[in-house]
């Protein structure tokens, strides 16, 4: 049985005493990033540090800590990059209340994104993490904008573990493209798991839900976040999607992803009928097939040859 800790939220009283700290893993960034720093400087919200996850230090561009007062860099080199470790390392350097947890590519969509997360965390003393809503960027396809409605839609919810008959696997669901977490709850259940391919995000929030704590899907809270990826970017993605899943059982066991994807491959083949796009269904029958395909084998990646599942994933250092 879930027994609360004394809480560290009171109603009316976040936006003053909470301390906030963001946190962003880089690699690469281009023009993007400059654009989400200022993005976030502008925020109703005030920041205590953005801490920034830099992966190989030849590719920062220092001009950038001139763009925030509040931001610090940790460099680390390609080979020590991983999903779930190195999120737990920043963690570790914050001091905050809440971690908002962003991606290099998520913008603001206004001022009020941190707001409204610290608002979904408010709810509830025992609402341990919230997640944004994405919205599509203007080179977002049709088919993706819809997906993006499907996933993000405009109703907020609060999943908790009476959910599971209703949401399935998305009663589990909470992306690190921007997600606030409450610092003390994050400690006592043990943080992001230290090395795994991909889905840190998901895998920590199963172990919340299992624990008896809510997740909060705060549509309010925006970010333009969207990716037009191909049938083999697709394979690769759902490949280590696959892999995150058959290496923690503990959370994904029982909880099947198929009747999901289903669902969503169903409800867009009627909206392409009904928006008269017959003919973006062959391309995106696609897409479904090469998700598919790299989902079953990476569940299935401990019977593959070693060379096949080099081939299949996208996180190639991972496997050294």
């Amino acid at each position: 049985i879930f027994q609360s800790s004394v809480p560290v939220f009171k109603k009316g009283e976040i936006m003053e005493n909470i301390k906030v700290d963001v946190i962003i893993p880089a690699y690469h960034p281009g023009k993007e990033f400059a654009t989400l720093i200022k993005r976030l400087e502008k925020q109703s919200v005030p920041i205590h540090r953005i801490i920034v996850m830099n992966t190989e230090e030849s590719m920062w561009n220092k001009e950038w800590e001139k763009l925030s007062d509040v931001m610090e860099i940790h460099h680390l080199a390609k080979s020590e990059f991983d999903h779930g470790g190195t999120r737990a390392q920043a963690a570790e350097l914050s001091d905050a209340d809440v971690m908002i947890f962003m991606t290099q590519d998520a913008m603001p969509a206004d001022r009020e994104l941190l707001a409204e997360l610290l608002k979904a965390l408010e709810q509830d003393e025992n609402i341990a993490a919230a997640y944004a809503r994405q919205l599509p960027n203007a080179e977002c396809s049709f088919v993706e904008r819809y997906t993006r409605a499907f996933n993000y839609p405009d109703r907020s919810v609060v999943k908790t573990k009476k959910d599971m008959d209703q949401y399935g696997i998305k009663t589990f669901f909470c992306s690190n493209v921007c997600a606030a977490y409450k610092k003390d709850i994050y400690q006592k259940q043990g943080g992001f798991v230290r090395r795994t391919i991909f889905n840190e995000d998901m895998i920590y929030a199963g172990g919340l839900i299992q624990a008896g704590y809510g997740i909060a899907y705060a549509a309010e809270a925006k970010v333009i976040h969207s990716h037009n990826y191909n049938c083999m970017q697709q394979f690769h993605r759902n490949f280590d999607l696959g892999v995150s899943q058959a290496e923690h059982p503990e959370i994904f066991e029982g909880v099947p992803s198929e009747g999901e994807g289903m669902r969503l491959v169903k409800k867009t083949l009627s909206h392409l009928v009904r928006s008269e796009k017959i003919w973006l269904i062959p391309g995106f029958v696609m897409q479904c097939a090469g998700k598919y395909a790299g989902y079953l084998a990476g569940k299935n990646f401990r019977r593959l040859p070693k060379k096949f599942v080099l081939w299949c994933t996208m996180s190639p250092n991972y496997w050294k």
